[in-house]
């Protein structure tokens, strides 16, 4: 434990943001387990609604500070191949 009291404030803050980042991936993570589901079931317009929720939740992401622009375009390209695959 910091003994300085700004230390100790910067803390506190980053514990409360790392809590918000964990809990935010963890709603990405969950969204992409969906859209895989769709995907994996065949359901066509099931896959595009999910994964147009996915690619809201990446977009939101980037502007989060959560997951670098890279990842989330690599996610998205990957996730677009699967369900162009469906058609």
């Amino acid at each position: 434990m910091a003994n300085i009291k700004q230390q100790i404030k910067r803390d506190i803050t980053n514990k409360k943001r790392n809590e918000l980042n964990s809990s935010f991936d963890s709603s990405v993570k969950t969204a992409m387990k969906a859209f895989e589901a769709a995907v994996e079931a065949g359901n066509k317009e099931e896959a595009t609604k999910a994964y147009q929720f996915l690619c809201k939740k990446l977009d939101k992401s980037i502007t989060k500070g959560v997951h670098n622009k890279k990842y989330v375009a690599r996610q998205k390209s990957r996730c677009a191949k699967a369900l162009n695959k469906l058609a």
